[in-house]
């Protein structure tokens, strides 16, 4: 029993690492190193903050599933109401779990509004990052595979 325990504690700890993956514009993932991507000049239009929902894999609802069929199971020294503990505790669990998911991997975002020098409009959501972007700031979207990111332009020195 302790071992099931210990088992259950390490796939919650290991659960709760993989939640705190970031989508930032500053973070790089290995894969998008070293790789060529297309870039394209534009002018911020409009800056306004939103939020990305969290996701629900469903490891947050299996892990608290178990954690909870295993405590509520715990929780009485006669078998059938044990087991009608864990299964109760197991479904409680499973709901819990899941929303710990969702609210852990919610993401303060902005939503960028872009008009390239062609004239078309792009708007890009991404998570905030270290910079900050204004109305008429001079960008760059970067396009790597499916992923886009925006990035102050460099200021070019006249001569």
């Amino acid at each position: 029993m302790k071992r099931f325990i210990s088992l259950s504690m390490s796939v919650l700890i290991a659960a709760s690492l993989a939640a705190c993956a970031t989508s930032s514009p500053d973070v790089i993932s290995r894969s998008d190193a070293q790789r060529m991507a297309q870039v394209q000049d534009g002018v911020v239009l409009t800056v306004r903050p939103v939020v990305v929902d969290g996701s629900q894999s469903g490891v947050g609802a299996a892990v608290g599933g178990v954690v909870g069929a295993v405590g509520g199971y715990g929780g009485s020294g006669v078998k059938r109401e044990a087991q009608i503990l864990g299964v109760l505790a197991s479904v409680a669990g499973a709901a819990a779990g899941n929303a710990i998911e969702r609210m852990s991997t919610r993401e303060d975002a902005l939503e960028i509004l872009v008009q390239l020098k062609s004239g078309d409009r792009r708007a890009i959501v991404q998570a905030t990052g270290g910079e900050t972007f204004n109305p008429g700031d001079a960008v760059i979207i970067v396009t790597t595979g499916s992923k886009v990111r925006i990035t102050k332009a460099p200021v070019v020195a006249k001569q």
